[in-house]
């Protein structure tokens, strides 16, 4: 199964390697990254796959929202078919 991170807030060394390592540590699959800096804002999408996993979907959801409010970003974590079902035109 897959899922899709995406992150936004100010721009600052690390933020990929964190999430990264946060992804890492849940045992998380990294797959596709896009990412850029618009007027000192850093955005990134990553999708990810979850099937080898350690733990529960929504404890990493919750860890991720988390880790992000303790850095000053927005990163979220949600269900592939969410995603697709959200930008569907």
């Amino acid at each position: 199964m897959n899922a899709i991170i995406s992150v936004i807030g100010k721009d600052k060394v690390g933020i990929l390697a964190m999430v990264a390592t946060e992804c890492a540590a849940y045992n998380v699959n990294i797959e596709d990254v896009s990412q850029t800096i618009v007027n000192g804002m850093f955005t990134m999408t990553m999708g990810i796959s979850i099937d080898d996993m350690k733990g529960e979907f929504t404890d990493f959801v919750d860890h991720m929202a988390a880790k992000g409010k303790a850095n000053n970003l927005v990163i979220r974590v949600m269900h592939q078919d969410i995603f697709n079902s959200m930008h569907r035109i």
